[in-house]
């Protein structure tokens, strides 16, 4: 889908990026860490020329990007930033419409382009389509936003920061969100984040950049259990690796076929480290899961997640 072949990039004469080559795959959620100045934003920013780069080939379903007209290019890749970017004076309707319209769409196909997208994002249409920015919350205007980018049908949906700006708990449900818009709809993500922990969450593959240079490209597993080297290991957390690897597995992976037990019950896509959590501040040993109609799935117990955890081979050991 996306290619970078030995490419570089400087700034007044300051290298940022420097024979970086990396391909992303059709249908890859890939987010882009690293810290600040490491080149992971200038990296976004070349796929769809807003800046560019100095050396080497960036290839788009094939072809080289210079090939494409910017504005052709950029109409074919979504883009959501931190700070949204509505338009104040336009509703969430026309914000959403932007693109269909200057594809030259017809009104009543872009009228149900809103509504799937409005849908999709759980944002009732009847409510929220004739609103403005300032009438909605933040993590409702970032919704209209990534949804004004996905609306033109875009290849590639590229995403700069977008959470960073949110309160912890809009910003947890709009990662799960993005994560299920992901599911549903298979587009090719490439998203830049400085937050770890919303890597190992959302990720297919997270790449490590570190002086515009790629430090390792790897699973979010991978990056946890063999890291490349020491700075990989540091950026990732060395203290709390064991609750890193918890959060990639759901709670359903590990529910028992057995009657339920008395108390509490979770929903079977919690992930292991909220289920410890969770498990540790009710002082329970077991409890139930639910899918998400919820009928009862199983029984988690505690003893099955810490015995995962210790079969877990260690940093650079094969098994």
């Amino acid at each position: 889908m996306i290619e970078f072949q030995n490419i570089s990039k400087s700034y007044a004469g300051l290298r940022v990026v420097e024979g970086l080559n990396l391909h992303i795959a059709r249908g890859e959620l890939l987010v882009v860490i690293g810290p600040s100045g490491s080149g992971k934003s200038t990296l976004l920013k070349m796929i769809n020329r807003l800046e560019d780069h100095d050396a080497g080939r960036i290839l788009f379903a094939g072809e080289e990007i210079y090939k494409f007209k910017v504005r052709d290019l950029r109409l074919r890749m979504g883009y959501a930033i931190q700070s949204v970017g509505l338009f104040p004076h336009w509703t969430v309707a026309r914000n959403i419409a932007t693109v269909p319209q200057m594809l030259g769409w017809s009104r009543e196909r872009i009228k149900e382009r809103v509504k799937e997208l409005l849908d999709l994002f759980q944002l009732d249409p009847e409510v929220y389509q004739a609103r403005y920015p300032h009438q909605l919350s933040g993590g409702q205007q970032q919704r209209v936003g990534v949804a004004r980018a996905l609306a033109g049908d875009p290849d590639v949906l590229l995403m700069d920061e977008p959470f960073g700006a949110l309160d912890p708990v809009t910003r947890a449900l709009l990662q799960f969100e993005l994560k299920r818009v992901h599911a549903l709809s298979g587009k090719t993500i490439v998203l830049v984040t400085h937050d770890i922990d919303e890597a190992l969450l959302l990720g297919t593959r997270i790449v490590l950049m570190d002086e515009g240079k790629i430090v390792q490209a790897a699973s979010p597993l991978e990056l946890l259990t063999r890291p490349a080297n020491d700075l990989v290991a540091d950026f990732m957390g060395r203290s709390d690796r064991g609750l890193k690897l918890l959060s990639l597995q759901s709670a359903g992976t590990l529910a028992r076929a057995e009657p339920a037990v008395m108390g509490e019950a979770l929903p079977f896509e919690t992930s292991l480290r909220e289920a410890v959590s969770f498990m540790a501040l009710h002082q329970l040993a077991q409890v139930n899961l639910l899918n998400a109609a919820g009928d009862f799935t199983g029984v988690l117990h505690a003893a099955d997640i810490f015995a995962t955890q210790a079969q877990r081979p260690a940093p650079g050991v094969t098994t």
